[in-house]
């Protein structure tokens, strides 16, 4: 009975990514994840298959940093990248969504969350991003990558505004129908001008950690 589950779940992830690889291709486009996917990315399945501590260790998070939140959508790791920065750090949570961000605006405002004032929205488009070059301590990119137009472009406009030795954290997860393979990641990091800090994780979900030079 649970092989027949498991097996029932496994086949329609792979029909997912075959029906959204295939729109892809034929309509030659990118998609930002849309807006009513929200509440999945802040849900607690999200939080179990994509544990917030781990991929903030595994991008290399200190307090302290000003860092970016980069395609932060409804928040789902933004207010744990907050409270690991801390009082004297900050964050840029960047959306190109405006219904995104007012999810995120909301998920602030709960009492849980009253005691952050770190957060600071910016709606943005990735490959203009709105800082000064060698701003930012740490680039935090989860599962959006992919869907950006240009993803060379935007990793070489995440390098400008990093500071010498600054951070570009990518993190992806699979089943998101823009998973690329690590080694993928590796090449476009590489491309950008980054050197390859650590490569952890595994196949279903890896974090590549760039450094500026």
């Amino acid at each position: 009975m649970v092989a027949n589950i498991a097996l029932g779940i496994l086949g329609l992830l792979v029909a997912f990514q075959v029906l959204a690889r295939l729109a892809k291709k034929v309509f030659h486009a990118t998609f930002p994840a849309p807006a009513l996917i929200g509440p999945f990315l802040n849900s607690r399945f999200r939080r179990m298959i994509q544990p917030p501590d781990k991929v903030l260790r595994q991008s290399g998070v200190q307090a302290g940093m000003s860092a970016l939140d980069f395609g932060c959508g409804s928040g789902g790791l933004t207010t744990f990248l907050a409270r690991a920065v801390g009082e004297t750090g900050c964050v840029f949570a960047l959306d190109i969504q405006l219904n995104m961000l007012r999810q995120l605006q909301r998920k602030l405002g709960r009492a849980e969350h009253r005691d952050i004032h770190n957060i600071q929205p910016v709606r943005a488009n990735a490959h203009e991003l709105p800082f000064h070059d060698d701003s930012l301590d740490l680039v935090m990119v989860v599962g959006v990558l992919q869907e950006v137009p240009d993803p060379s472009r935007a990793l070489r406009e995440i390098k400008r505004v990093l500071k010498p030795g600054g951070i570009a954290a990518v993190s992806e997860l699979l089943p998101d129908p823009d998973y690329p393979l690590r080694s993928t990641t590796v090449r476009l990091g590489r491309e950008a001008g980054f050197h390859l800090d650590e490569a952890s994780g595994s196949f279903f979900t890896y974090t590549v950690r760039f450094k500026k030079p």
